[in-house]
């Protein structure tokens, strides 16, 4: 009689003992599935960016330029020392980004003001994972030049000039108000690389150079 109750008490132990065994693997399981999920790396989100509605309207000044600039932007005097008078700015506020301009008027100097735009694009290289060039030839209006498609995290990504060879020259630069991170800004600088374009398709000149515009300065502003 003993015996038999040892054998069962016996059977019992190994009972308790086999299903605490599992249950301990359970809960093994059970964390290292947490941990794996508390810890699994996340891709980086950034933030939806409702973009308006592209509308144009014509920016005309004492310059002897003029073209069609976004509603959503805003057109302003460069105040920099040694700013020339048709040095501009046209600001992207929403996205704090701007478009410097700056012209000159060419006295049989436009091999330099040639060489100033190459090498201002040039610069940002550094950094650059690529450049590409695309022509501007309207003939109609007497507009030349080329426009520098940056790629990377540059302090520049979009630059171009722009030329009737003779008398005028025209070059812009796109710059943020921020650290570049070509991951979150693409989206924007392509949204505004359309309106850049769009300036460089509406651009005409002026037969007449208002005084003053002749001033000279070693370079055109980068």
């Amino acid at each position: 009689m003993r015996k038999h109750i040892f054998v069962t008490i016996m059977c019992i132990n190994y009972r308790i003992i086999f299903y605490a065994f599992f249950v301990v693997i359970g809960f093994g399981a059970v964390s290292c599935d947490e941990e794996e999920e508390i810890f699994s790396p996340k891709p980086r989100g950034y933030f939806r960016i409702n973009f308006p509605e592209k509308e144009y309207r014509l920016y005309d000044s004492i310059c002897p330029y003029k073209f069609e600039i976004p509603v959503y932007a805003v057109m302003k005097q460069d105040k920099h020392n040694g700013a020339d008078p048709c040095w501009l700015n046209l600001e992207f506020p929403k996205y704090r980004a701007t478009v410097h301009l700056s012209y000159k008027v060419v006295n049989n100097d436009i091999g330099k003001y040639l060489e100033d735009a190459h090498e201002f694009a040039n610069k940002h290289q550094v950094k650059a994972t690529g450049l590409d060039e695309i022509a501007v030839l309207r003939d109609s209006a007497k507009v030349y030049g080329l426009v520098f498609d940056i790629a990377g995290n540059t302090a520049s990504s979009v630059q171009f000039y722009l030329t009737d060879s003779t008398h005028h020259f025209l070059r812009g630069a796109l710059y943020f108000n921020s650290v570049p991170n070509i991951d979150s800004l693409r989206i924007v600088v392509d949204f505004i690389k359309k309106d850049i374009l769009h300036l460089i398709n509406t651009t005409s000149w002026k037969n007449e150079v208002p005084e003053g515009l002749n001033k000279k300065t070693e370079k055109v502003k980068s």
